[in-house]
């Protein structure tokens, strides 16, 4: 799976309506719907949209005939697996009426274009861990969790006898990273992971 990397937008004529496309990255179904919400023009014909955060989406046609406007946009969100992601295509009728078929290709073939034009990142899938170290295995710790592909270090706290880190491991090397920070320090350092 994928997600953006930043918002992005594209603009199209079909048929003298002007479609314009505007996709970005979120977090959660409340970020989704102020997206949405802050991408709408009011003095638009329609402000068509659709967002997935995991298995949770929803669309809108926004007046158009049901399903030939917010359903194209998820697929093409779909189609891209992207996730996380929320897109609202504004239209300004230009006069001439494109029928079913032809709103259908409008909005899913900007919400695709726009989509293509936009830098996508992969997502991985990560692991809280709580870590430990006393002052005399922090350089090394945090030289190992450094150089390890896909480790964030979010926070550190520290104690008189030392520093409390928590960072998100990548999962598929959560266990081999833990393994290897329990051996170079000879299991002075304790980690705990959230599952």
């Amino acid at each position: 799976m994928f997600t953006l990397d930043r918002t992005t937008s594209l603009e199209q004529v079909i048929k003298k309506s002007r479609f314009i496309a505007v996709a970005g990255p979120l977090a959660t179904e409340q970020a989704a719907k102020d997206f949405v919400a802050a991408h709408s023009d009011p003095d638009a014909s329609h402000n068509c949209w659709a967002w997935r955060v995991g298995q949770t989406y929803r669309f809108s046609d926004d007046g158009e005939p049901s399903g030939t406007a917010g359903k194209p946009i998820l697929q093409a969100i779909d189609r891209l697996e992207l996730d996380h992601v929320a897109m609202v295509v504004t239209r300004w009728f230009g006069g001439v009426l494109l029928g079913s078929g032809g709103l259908v290709r409008a909005y899913g073939g900007t919400a695709a274009a726009c989509l293509r034009a936009a830098k996508r990142v992969e997502i991985v899938p990560v692991q809280e861990a709580t870590i430990f170290a006393p002052f005399s295995d922090l350089a090394l710790v945090k030289a190992r969790l450094s150089g390890a592909s896909g480790v964030q270090i979010r926070n550190e706290s520290f104690t008189e006898a030392g520093v409390t880190i928590t960072a998100d491991l990548p999962e598929a090397a959560a266990s081999h990273i833990v393994r290897m920070i329990t051996d170079i320090t000879s299991g002075r350092v304790s980690i705990s992971i959230k599952p």
